[in-house]
């Protein structure tokens, strides 16, 4: 049927080939034939063929030489395929309308995060002649957003999220488990990263546990986070790089109880109150950050001080929790889902110990 259907469309197109110019309809015939060859008909394709050079998305330029029936018949038929749209690659989207949205519904507590982070990549998005990558290290204890977030921006930028084409995750003790590997897990970053950047105009990288990378790793991809305009012939200022690890958590803690115990609103800490500290405290620790040039050279554009949660903070994540899985609940059972979290320090039992990490699982205990 979808043969039957297709052949006349070329059929026509190529009759009226006398009214286009050679170069055109050659350029378009050769991309839609290598096309349907390899993702319709499943084809073994040439060397190369889906390389980023072969995949740009056509756009209505590239139509002028045709009549516009047959154009937008065929247009209409490879965008119903979902290879193109009118805002350009399909793939991103840059919703900063639901990123502001899912900073303030979703995420609790992190009034710090939610301005910056918005601020950052809005910023990005809108300055396409940006002179970097866009480079941000989130901090903070385990459970408090940090991976969370790192999602949320990937949901809000592409389509398909973090399992977008335009997404590289790399969790530091999984993908580089061994240092004495470091020269091979160098190369085949490089390459990563390389090959993502051509596939996409708009990049997301996100490196969970970066505490635990290797200085010589993050040294042999910072090329890519400085103010060049390409490293060999390649561009990276469309990059945006995540830094996600736990360094200065202690510190960030300190400064919110101390806040807490002044009697201070914990909305009132500020980036002046944290991100010098978290600079500093980066720079003084053990493993890949403080070693690397990526430190020495200052290309982090922000340090993402995310707060400890407090009890009131694991409610709403419970309340969160019981929605997702279409649960109705009570305040009598948040409160008991909440008290059941460790809360430090001892004294003052103030943060939950785990943020929020372990509230899905722990809420099938309280159900009937």
């Amino acid at each position: 049927m979808f043969v039957r259907w297709l052949l006349p469309v070329l059929l026509a197109l190529s009759t009226e080939a006398n009214f286009f110019q050679f170069g055109t309809i050659s350029n378009v015939s050769t991309y839609y034939f290598n096309y349907i060859y390899c993702n319709i008909w499943e084809g073994e394709c040439q060397p190369n063929q889906d390389d980023a050079t072969q995949q740009a998305v056509p756009t209505r330029d590239l139509w002028a030489g045709f009549s516009h029936d047959y154009s937008s018949l065929l247009h209409q038929w490879y965008c119903s395929l979902g290879q193109c749209c009118d805002s350009g690659d399909c793939r991103i989207t840059n919703n900063i309308t639901g990123l502001e949205r899912d900073l303030k519904t979703k995420l609790h507590g992190q009034h710090l995060v939610q301005s910056v982070v918005l601020k950052a990549i809005q910023g990005f998005i809108n300055n396409p002649e940006s002179n970097k990558p866009l480079t941000l290290s989130f901090h903070g204890w385990s459970g408090t957003g940090k991976n969370f977030v790192a999602r949320i921006i990937a949901d809000n930028l592409y389509r398909d999220g973090v399992k977008s084409e335009c997404v590289r995750l790399f969790i530091a003790p999984f993908h580089f488990p061994h240092a004495r590997l470091v020269d091979t897990y160098k190369g085949q970053l490089r390459e990563a990263i390389r090959d993502v950047v051509l596939r996409c105009p708009q990049t997301l990288f996100i490196f969970d546990e970066a505490e635990k990378l290797h200085p010589g790793l993050i040294d042999a991809i910072k090329p890519y986070m400085d103010h060049y305009d390409n490293v060999d012939g390649v561009s990276y200022r469309r990059a945006i790089f995540l830094f996600l690890s736990n360094i200065g958590g202690a510190t960030i803690n300190d400064v919110a109880l101390d806040f807490w115990h002044s009697g201070q609103n914990r909305e009132d800490i500020g980036m002046e109150d944290l991100e010098h500290r978290l600079r500093a405290e980066t720079m003084e620790s053990h493993g890949g950050f403080a070693q690397s040039e990526l430190m020495s050279g200052h290309l982090i554009d922000f340090f993402v001080p995310f707060l400890p949660l407090e009890y009131r903070h694991v409610k709403l994540c419970a309340l969160d929790a019981y929605t997702a899985r279409g649960l109705e609940t009570d305040e009598a059972t948040l409160d008991e889902v909440a008290k059941a979290m460790l809360y430090v320090p001892k004294e003052e039992r103030l943060f939950s110990a785990q943020g929020c990490k372990s509230i899905p699982q722990r809420i099938n205990f309280f159900l009937p």
